[in-house]
């Protein structure tokens, strides 16, 4: 009967820290399987679900919005994510910008985060437009866009498509300054597919510390988050839908469109990031004429017509996580 007794204590236990949204994760402290909709994953605000049909298949899209919680300004803040991450990554950021008196909208884009992970033709015009869709359903009519990594593409096309909506446009270390397609060959998605499915702990570790000058253990939850998704038998899906981005991601480049954004612009750059595509496809001699960030910022500052240039010292390709305080001073000042 005692053993009985405390099999049940365990259990109500493991119950209440699921039902408490704290991960099972933190209970036994070791690897179990996360599933692709993050369902046990607790983000630092709520999430609701945005209802859409794309090509014939019903998918949910998960978003925080966040009211001020210092003196409201009347604004709205929308926080892009990158391809690696989802949108609880931002939670410092939302927490100083709400501090800060905005309202602050964080989409996990479909097939990231807590969204559905679709098997359908993914392009940056279509996440822009599910992202004016959600601000619409938000009652939301302008609002300042900011975008990091893959984020940072998918703000532009925004600005692109909705400029009466995009007050400010901050780019932060965005991917796609130069076109991968003339160095970098060609994978098709079945190929992408096959060395996602092929993801290991360490080899995400690996990648992940290259987004930083000086690795912190507090980082190794985005390191866990996908080593996690790889243990869950629904893992299949999440790697066909990141092959079917990372093809959008390749083929759709939007460097050659900065020229005609309208858009008060703000670029942050760290300026230790070598982030690119086809790390493992090129020479080395190419290699090394790719993800020069420092270079390619002040290219990307001259061609966008109103655009300033913040320069980050000894920072990688995630300034947010990596100097918060230093990000969240050029951001506010930007945005007031």
């Amino acid at each position: 009967m005692l053993r009985w007794r405390n099999l049940v204590a365990v259990l109500c236990i493991v119950l209440s820290l699921v039902a408490t949204g704290v991960e099972a994760q933190r209970f036994d402290q070791q690897p179990v399987p996360l599933g692709i909709a993050m369902e046990t994953y607790a983000y630092a605000y709520p999430v609701k679900f945005m209802k859409l049909n794309i090509q014939g298949k019903d998918v949910l899209m998960a978003y925080m919005d966040v009211l001020p919680t210092g003196k409201a300004n009347g604004k709205v803040v929308v926080l892009m994510h990158g391809k690696n991450f989802f949108g609880n990554y931002w939670r410092k950021t939302v927490r100083f910008l709400s501090e800060n008196g905005f309202r602050v909208v964080v989409p996990d884009q479909i097939g990231f985060g807590k969204s559905t992970k679709a098997d359908i033709q993914y392009s940056f015009h279509l996440l822009a437009q599910n992202t004016k869709r959600l601000l619409d359903l938000l009652d939301v009519e302008e609002a300042a866009i900011v975008g990091h990594s893959m984020g940072g593409m998918l703000a532009t096309r925004f600005a692109l498509m909705y400029p009466s909506t995009t007050t400010r446009l901050v780019l932060e270390n965005p991917i796609g300054l130069e076109d991968w397609r003339i160095k970098v060959p060609f994978v098709p998605i079945e190929g992408a597919y096959q060395s996602i499915l092929k993801y290991t702990q360490e080899g995400i570790r690996n990648y992940h510390k290259t987004y930083y000058v000086k690795w912190k253990d507090e980082y190794d939850e985005y390191v866990q988050v996908h080593y996690r998704w790889t243990l869950s038998g629904e893992y299949p899906r999440l790697a066909w839908a990141s092959a079917l981005t990372f093809e959008m991601i390749y083929t759709q480049p939007v460097v050659y469109e900065f020229p005609a954004v309208r858009t008060p612009t703000l670029l942050v750059i760290g300026q230790e990031d070598r982030t690119t595509l086809g790390r493992g496809s090129v020479t080395p001699e190419v290699l090394a004429t790719l993800g020069q960030y420092p270079e390619l910022g002040k290219k990307a500052a001259a061609a966008i017509p109103d655009a300033k240039l913040v320069e980050m010292e000894n920072v990688g390709h995630i300034p947010h996580l990596e100097a918060p305080e230093q990000f969240h001073r050029e951001l506010l000042l930007f945005l007031k």
